[in-house]
């Protein structure tokens, strides 16, 4: 009896042990599961496919080669993270590094009449002393500045066979800049002449071996020019060049392409040199051509900076006036034009002096004509500007001399009237001054025709033709209360219905770009007053369906509000469900009757004192209230 009883509690302990060792078994399993499971899940989220993870109790190994030992660190950082660190063992690898990557090498070799410079980092095993003695040993070296670096690298293909062809081209330049690489050999030189130029080109394409890349940048002399001249003719044969000078290949292209815009035909080519005037040759030499063609027919010449423009004998004046003086103002400065109009070979008088200046109901003015000297005719340019816009005023009159002696001041008198006109123009003769035009003003005519008096003298001849016309509607005028109604009611019906959330009067996002639009349309509208009306259907009770329809008709006058529309004589009223315009039995007339109207109070009155012109702006037509319901939630506590 007594053993048994010590056997029992002994069998029970021993019991309790195994289970419990069993049970830390599966434990310690479960861990070492878990740990794994989720750092190797980690890892690959992370990008660290490569990384291997065993277990070993609470033990936790990563295997694998990284990439690089940034990229390791960043795994045990990972893993560090995901348990604890000092459970993780780095077992992983990093390959060795492959060294450092041999030096580009290179030389540069410049030569002028004071001597010669080599730059540049070449192999060791090219000898630097061979190298800078045979650049001594060149005819007319001079001075040989060694600025090489060497490198123990091992000689690039190709290296021996460029520095090679580079020397034996040097003797040949005596100005000349070379730039060598294993595979690439540049020279940028000058040649004496275009002739020269394409004799050296094909002698050092000759020498260069066919495994090697030459490229060759070889510029001729320009020849210098005195003077820089152009000469374009148009005559009935057609338009040529006697002579043509351009500076670049730029300015050739601009001068070529406006002598074909004038007719020009076939191949022609100006001559590149040295000399040229001003930056602004192929700009003046085109703006001749152009006139020159404007006239028809006759010669232009520039010598440096003297223009001479020769018209054809039966050029009309006026045409002649015109151009030359749009010539003149158009020229860059620096440039002096001398034109001639040859005098025709008949006893025919040439019709008196003129001043003309044009103004179109735009607002562009044009002077053309005779002006006495450039300064009259700077005074009466800037006068002009500064009466119609400095934009606005195109000037084109030239400079004659013989004029009267008062030339200036009838010039200036007629712009002045010319700017009480709406359009019209003034021709301006040395007897008489001659306005004619529209005013918006009753008493335009008189204004003019005593500021004439005061500024001519009683005595001097003008005549004054000038109408009256009604001031055109401002073009911003607001829109009448019954095409604001009109338009109002047209937003809702075509750009959609105004639509809030379930059950709130907070207006729902897709009806932000409505109310916009309505917003848009009070803008352009006069004054009004618009009454914001807001309609239920009658599901729920009735009180609360008048309470949310006020709500969202003071809604949406709070939105035109933060819209800066003025609405001080706006009203927000809620009708709730007293007003439906379709039956409450079915889900379309519902959701017709939950809508926002605008309706526009106008004056007129009955004895009840209602309005009897009032203008609704309604609610969309029932097919765009049923195309707006599937957006619509509703709630069965209240008629929305």
């Amino acid at each position: 009896m007594r053993l048994s009883s010590l056997l029992i509690p002994t069998l029970t302990f021993a019991a309790a042990a195994g289970i419990s060792l069993v049970a830390a078994s599966f434990a310690v399993t479960a861990v070492e599961q878990n740990s794994e499971s989720a750092l190797r899940r980690a890892l690959d989220e992370g990008g660290m496919g490569w990384a291997e993870v065993t277990s070993d109790g609470l033990q936790v190994t990563l295997e694998g080669t990284a990439p690089d030992e940034a990229t390791r660190f960043a795994a045990l950082s990972l893993a560090g993270g995901v348990v604890d660190a000092t459970r993780v063992i780095d077992a992983m690898t990093v390959p060795p590094s492959k060294g450092i990557a041999p030096p580009r090498f290179s030389a540069e070799i410049l030569r002028n009449h004071s001597g010669i410079s080599i730059i540049g980092l070449i192999p060791d095993s090219s000898s630097r002393a061979d190298l800078v003695k045979q650049l001594n040993n060149m005819s007319e070296a001079g001075q040989v500045a060694d600025l090489l670096e060497t490198a123990r690298y091992p000689e690039p293909q190709g290296w021996s066979t460029a520095l090679r062809y580079a020397i034996s081209a040097l003797e040949l330049l005596p100005r000349a800049k070379i730039s060598v690489d294993a595979d690439t050999v540049k020279i940028t030189t000058m040649a004496d002449s275009a002739v020269a130029k394409s004799q050296l080109q094909s002698q050092l394409t000759r020498m260069a071996p066919p495994e090697l890349h030459l490229v060759l940048d070889i510029t001729a002399a320009r020849p210098v020019i005195s003077p820089f001249t152009l000469r374009f003719l148009i005559g009935e044969g057609g338009a040529r060049f006697d002579a043509c000078s351009a500076e670049s290949a730029e300015s050739r292209a601009t001068i070529l392409g406006a002598a074909r815009a004038a007719g020009l035909e076939g191949q022609v080519d100006c001559v590149i040199g040295m000399g040229v005037p001003s930056p602004n040759w192929s700009r003046a030499s085109a703006l001749s051509i152009a006139s020159l063609a404007a006239l028809g027919q006759g010669t232009v010449t520039i010598a440096n900076a003297d223009i001479t423009l020769v018209a054809a004998e039966d050029t009309p004046p006026d045409l002649f006036d015109k151009v030359v003086g749009e010539l003149e103002n158009a020229l860059p400065e620096v440039f002096a034009l001398h034109a001639v109009l040859p005098m025709p070979s008949s006893d025919s008088v040439a019709g008196p002096p003129e001043f003309t200046a044009t103004l179109s109901p735009e607002g562009q003015v044009q002077l053309r004509g005779r002006i006495n000297d450039a300064m009259s005719r700077d005074i009466a340019s800037s006068y002009a500007k500064a009466r119609f816009g400095a934009d606005q005023v195109h000037t084109a009159t030239r400079v004659v001399a013989d004029l009267p002696a008062d030339w200036p001041v009838r010039v200036l008198a007629g712009l002045e009237a010319l700017s009480h006109l709406n359009r019209g123009s003034v021709t301006v003769t040395p007897d008489n001054l001659q306005l004619r035009g529209m005013s918006h003003q009753e008493d335009t005519l008189a204004q003019v025709s005593g500021f004439l008096a005061a500024k001519l003298g009683e005595a001097e001849s003008y005549e004054l033709a000038v109408t009256y016309e009604e001031p055109p509607a401002p073009k911003d005028q607001p829109l009448s209360a019954e095409l604001c109604a009109a338009q109002l009611a047209s937003a809702q019906a075509n750009s959609g219905k105004i639509s809030f959330e379930p059950g709130s009067a907070t207006v729902a996002g897709g009806s932000r770009a409505v109310l916009d639009h309505i917003a848009g349309i009070l803008e352009k509208c006069g004054p009004i007053r618009l009454e914001i009306q807001g309609h239920t259907d009658s599901q729920g009770r009735e009180g609360m369906n008048q309470a949310l329809s006020q709500s969202r008709a003071q809604s949406i006058l709070n939105e035109l509000r933060a819209r800066r529309i003025r609405t001080a004589a706006f009203i927000a009223i809620g009708y709730g469900e007293s007003q439906p315009i379709a039956s409450n039995d079915s889900e379309e007339g519902r959701e017709a009757n939950r809508r926002i109207e605008f309706r526009l109070i106008l004056p007129e009155t009955t004895s009840e004192g209602e309005s009897t012109l009032d203008a609704a702006a309604t609610a969309p037509t029932e097919e765009a209230a049923q195309a707006e319901a599937p957006n619509s939630t509703e709630q069965e506590t209240s008629g929305q």
